[in-house]
């Protein structure tokens, strides 16, 4: 067993995005150069809906996967698709832009703290103009292994202890998982040979990596490609999640929500957008 080494610690930065949400960005553009195939994380929590019911009214994605993971609180969604539905505690929304999707987010206000994330996932060349598709998870849906060592591990895609995360048949090989350390537990997982890999704490304090660096909440913890094994561990409590992928190493030329690999691919997307033709696949 090689454990990883850490390669960067970075703390989030607190944006605006949307119509005026309030979210602390994890990573994005030059970051996530070293986080191919993975593209943007954003951690959105607050206690006042003044940060949060602006929402994010209709917009356009092409060319990438947005993974929505709602910890606490809800929001409604509805797209282009033809789709529907609101994102309750625990559930999950992965969708797949593909050709082209427009789509809206809009918080509901939340007593106490309202969380969630979304995690951008590129799509390579050949799948940028593929057909979208939209899959919501029920939180009844996503395994959780608890063990007595003090762990308990949620199981959105990819495999752990056995186990397979709801979310499969990927474009892009990638694990994501939700951790909950207790005091004295430790997460000890088999990493992919070359796969990227990070740990965003967003509760508590642990030890991360060969070198067991305190990493506390509101930082991403970036691993080395080299080793087979991630660790992490615990002396007060954590919480953080864990994503894996493949690389695509491919060109990344990036615009807002739209994310292509050449430039004229790009402004090809906007100058749809701008024309009304931008969507290519409707029910």
């Amino acid at each position: 067993m090689v454990i990883r080494k850490i390669k960067s610690i970075q703390a989030s930065q607190p944006t605006v995005d949307g119509a005026g949400v309030k979210v602390n960005r994890v990573f994005a553009h030059h970051e996530a150069r070293d986080l191919d195939p993975f593209l943007l994380l954003d951690d959105f929590h607050s206690k006042n809906p003044d940060d949060y019911m602006a929402g994010f009214p209709m917009h356009p994605h092409r060319g990438i996967e947005t993974v929505t993971y709602m910890i606490k609180g809800e929001i409604e969604h509805q797209d282009s698709l033809g789709n529907r539905g609101v994102i309750c505690s625990g559930d999950v929304q992965w969708m797949t832009a593909g050709s082209g999707i427009i789509h809206q987010e809009m918080p509901k206000s939340t007593e106490g703290m309202m969380q969630g994330f979304q995690l951008w996932v590129n799509l390579p060349a050949k799948s940028k103009m593929m057909e979208p598709r939209y899959r919501g998870i029920e939180k009844r849906l996503l395994p959780e292994l608890s063990s007595i060592k003090g762990k308990k591990e949620t199981v959105i895609a990819g495999t752990v202890e056995g186990i397979i995360g709801p979310v499969r048949d990927l474009v892009v090989d990638v694990e994501y998982f939700d951790i909950e350390l207790q005091p004295g537990g430790e997460f000890v997982h088999k990493a992919r040979s070359g796969h990227t890999a990070f740990a965003y704490v967003f509760e508590g304090e642990g030890t991360f990596g060969e070198e067991k660096k305190i990493v506390a909440a509101g930082n991403l913890v970036v691993f080395e490609r080299s080793g087979d094994t991630v660790k992490a561990e615990s002396n007060k409590g954590v919480r953080f999640l864990f994503a894996s992928g493949k690389p695509l190493n491919e060109p990344v030329v990036w615009g807002g929500p739209i994310v292509m690999n050449t430039q004229k691919e790009l402004d090809l997307a906007f100058e749809e957008y701008d024309k009304g033709t931008f969507v290519k696949h409707n029910r």
